[in-house]
């Protein structure tokens, strides 16, 4: 088995917040090769990191800024000055429509202050934490929902990538990744911007977020496939579509990840969950299919130990035979 890549997904989320400083932190100690930066950009185009493009389930916006939701009840990160959104405190995520935590055994709501910080506070703290342990990890950035902040007069891409170039992510083999759903902006980079750094096409499922021109469909095919291998390095895809059930509900290899190999692409999918374990699947068991059966070159998880613990267990029981 090479060595895959463990990808702390927005930090070590299954035991601090996501994205706060903290749960980044943690994920370091514990040996991630990759902390994962979504990032979104505030009213005077500042990146800040963000799931969403909105600022609903994430932090306490709400309480501190009631009357500036838009319509649809949403408070977008986008309509927020970065002196703002500095008031805010960020917490474990929660449901928008009941309040509850959605995953209510992990960290939980908490009066400790934690913070919403932008990109360059994210990759300082990483960098000095890189410098401080002697151990490098490197940042997987995801460039959320370009086509969104260039209808509201923001250039997402553009805004980032200096970002990276000034902090000394400029050649392919900086520790550091670009994804994104959309395709026009990874093509942009490459053609428009000659971006050197890995960038990894995300692939959701139709209907989900990422701009209409892309048919997620047709790029899991091989014609999709050698499509993406023209302008990225990599594929992005969920669990389900590498690997699913049969109709027995025994554990079934989709060709995809096979496909990609094929085109010369690495595939590192999203997003290994205990809470989400098929019935009858232990931890060990979906992880020993996926990197030893299906054969993804990296995995983003909520629970980066124990994804460490199972590549350092396999590497040493081959180095003791």
């Amino acid at each position: 088995m090479a060595k895959p890549l463990i990808i702390a997904h927005r930090g070590a989320s299954g035991y601090l917040p996501e994205h706060t400083l903290a749960a980044k932190a943690y994920a370091h100690a514990v040996g991630a090769d990759y902390l994962e930066q979504d990032v979104v950009l505030t009213q005077d185009g500042v990146p800040i990191i963000l799931h969403d493009i909105h600022l609903d389930g994430t932090t306490d916006v709400q309480e501190r800024f009631p009357d500036r939701a838009r319509e649809d009840g949403h408070f977008y990160a986008i309509d927020f000055t970065l002196d703002e959104i500095r008031q805010l405190h960020a917490h474990e995520r929660v449901s928008e429509q009941t309040g509850e935590v959605v995953f209510p055994d992990r960290f939980g709501l908490s009066s400790q202050p934690l913070a919403v910080q932008t990109l360059e506070e994210e990759i300082d703290f990483i960098q000095r934490l890189n410098r401080s342990t002697g151990r490098t990890a490197g940042l997987y950035v995801e460039l959320k929902q370009p086509h969104f902040h260039r209808a509201e007069g923001q250039d997402i891409t553009r805004i980032v990538f200096d970002l990276l170039s000034r902090y000394g992510y400029t050649e392919r083999d900086d520790l550091c990744f670009i994804q994104c759903f959309e395709s026009a902006p990874l093509k942009r980079l490459q053609d428009e911007m000659g971006c050197k750094l890995q960038l990894v096409q995300l692939i959701g499922n139709p209907g989900s977020e990422g701009d209409p021109e892309d048919d997620y469909a047709a790029m899991q095919t091989p014609e999709g496939l050698k499509e993406i291998a023209s302008y990225a390095d990599g594929i992005g895809p969920s669990l389900a579509q590498v690997i699913n059930r049969d109709a027995r509900g025994l554990p079934k290899v989709l060709p995809l990840t096979a496909d990609a190999h094929r085109q010369g692409l690495v595939v590192h999918p999203y997003t290994f969950r205990r809470e989400y374990l098929p019935a009858g699947v232990t931890e060990q068991m979906l992880l020993s299919m996926l990197f030893e059966q299906v054969g993804i070159d990296g995995l983003f998880t909520d629970f980066p130990d124990s994804a460490v613990a199972f590549v350092k267990a396999h590497e040493d029981a081959e180095e003791a035979h």
